[in-house]
């Protein structure tokens, strides 16, 4: 797959908005996986103090050193996630993805992971996109999206430190 806003819609992803439109943006009230860009092409400016919500007393900041590190050059792509359903059937995209929005904007909500993309200036420009699909497939789609871009990149997104759940 071509690791692009174009090649993401050629696989049948959808959305393609910033963070701050979720709230108003028809995301579905499904499970699926999600994936969030950076259209920017210049290098990151990263803020050195996460503005991301502290959960369960953690705070989200990371050293700037690291944050370099996990940087990947030459792709849009900073984070991929994925929204099972959960035990009860409410964990959609749409519970989700709003969630992860405000983790970002502040609140102490449990979204820990996808935290790197908080320390970025532009994070207010991240688009998100999606793609539905059934409950029991979600976190394959997830661990696949992963793999193929380890392959491409040889290494995870900026904002993954974890492997997708079915490849752990």
């Amino acid at each position: 797959m071509e690791w692009t806003t174009a090649g993401l819609r050629e696989a049948g992803f959808l959305g393609f908005v910033p963070f701050p439109d979720l709230p108003t943006s028809r995301v579905p009230d499904e499970p699926g996986a999600y994936v969030i860009i950076r259209e920017a092409s210049d290098e990151p400016e990263f803020l050195e103090v996460n503005p991301a919500g502290w959960f369960k007393g953690r705070d989200p900041s990371v050293i700037r050193t690291k944050l370099d590190r996990k940087w990947v050059t030459g792709t849009p792509v900073v984070y991929i996630g994925t929204a099972t359903g959960g035990i009860k059937g409410r964990r959609t995209l749409r519970k989700r993805l709003d969630e992860y929005r405000r983790h970002g904007s502040g609140e102490p909500v449990a979204h820990w992971g996808g935290r790197y993309i908080w320390h970025l200036a532009d994070s207010d420009q991240l688009l998100v996109c999606w793609k539905t699909t059934t409950a029991d497939r979600a976190e394959n789609l997830e661990s696949e999206l992963i793999a193929g871009f380890r392959r491409q990149y040889d290494t995870m997104p900026f904002a993954n430190l974890k492997r997708g759940r079915r490849e752990r």
